[in-house]
């Protein structure tokens, strides 16, 4: 079985370009508490997967802090963009380590509804730096288990 841990971004300010919007004190918290949580719960490293958007970049460099990893930038992830695009990609990656994919919404609840249901406007709504755990024996629409959703507020410090 595969794994793919989908995260949403932590909280950001509000700003203009939406590319350059930043993470807040309060997104730097939380994606630092699930990155920890990530690091108890991913056997080795994982491969780890972020938007090019500045406030996905900082939230994938706390769970790379938290590996002592690096970020690969997917440039087919920003919250526009095709979750049938995302299943192509992962279709043709032959990585066997855990994803750990970092985006936005809407593009992680429909992803993530597409993996399971086969249907993009089936997926759940994430909280900021919340994660999907998956698992399946190949990435294609309906195909995934949805293991968990973890939210910041569900772990215990």
């Amino acid at each position: 079985m595969n794994r793919l841990l989908i995260m949403r971004h932590g909280d950001a300010a509000p700003g203009f370009p939406d590319h350059e919007r930043e993470l807040t004190p309060r997104g730097h918290a939380e994606t630092g508490r699930m990155a920890d949580w990530l690091r108890t719960q991913v056997p080795g490293r994982g491969r780890l997967l972020s938007s090019p958007y500045r406030r996905a970049r900082q939230t994938a460099e706390h769970v790379a802090a938290a590996f002592g990893g690096t970020v690969e930038t997917l440039a087919c992830v920003t919250p526009d963009d095709s979750p049938a695009i995302v299943v192509d990609w992962l279709l043709a990656d032959e990585t066997s380590e855990p994803l750990i994919l970092v985006s936005h919404m809407p593009l992680v609840g429909a992803l993530t509804g597409l993996l399971v249901e086969g249907r993009a406007d089936r997926g759940p709504g994430f909280p900021t730096a919340g994660i999907a755990e998956l698992e399946s024996d190949v990435w294609a629409a309906g195909c995934a288990t949805l293991l968990r959703l973890v939210a910041p507020h569900d772990i215990r410090c």
